[in-house]
């Protein structure tokens, strides 16, 4: 099945947030595809927000790789960036499988750069910019 969310502006974050989670249902390793700017962060913290995560707390994990934040409900999740890994040893030496593997949500931004590692399972999710600068935000399950 296709899925999209168009996001008209930054006030209308909060809503597409939350339509996306619904729409992702029990998928927990979610891999953002999207060039420079598209907004990737943006979302991610937007998403967070919906989960309850403390908005001060989220932050693109570029230098550190991983950031784990706590939900709402004291669920942890994790939000990765990659791109800066050069070689797929590179995620597994922080332990990608671990994290994979925990049932956690897990959110990847730049999973590009490790697709030779990432779970069959993996929900691969585009963020397009469109020419009004808005954001078009896609998948198929």
């Amino acid at each position: 099945m296709k899925h999209e969310i168009i996001i008209r502006d930054l006030t209308d974050l909060d809503r597409a947030a939350g339509q996306f989670l619904s729409e992702i249902g029990d998928n927990r390793l979610v891999a953002f595809y999207a060039p420079m700017g598209a907004g990737k962060t943006t979302f991610t913290t937007a998403v967070c927000r919906r989960l309850g995560v403390r908005e001060d707390a989220v932050s693109s994990p570029t230098f550190a790789i991983v950031n784990e934040y706590r939900t709402a409900s004291g669920e942890p999740m994790y939000h990765f960036d990659f791109y800066r890994i050069t070689k797929p040893a590179e995620a597994l030496d922080i332990g990608l499988y671990d994290y994979l593997d925990s049932g956690c949500l897990c959110i990847m931004e730049w999973p590009e750069n490790i697709e030779d590692l990432l779970p069959e399972e993996t929900l691969k999710v585009r963020i397009s910019v469109a020419p009004d600068e808005s954001r078009r935000v896609s998948w198929e399950d």
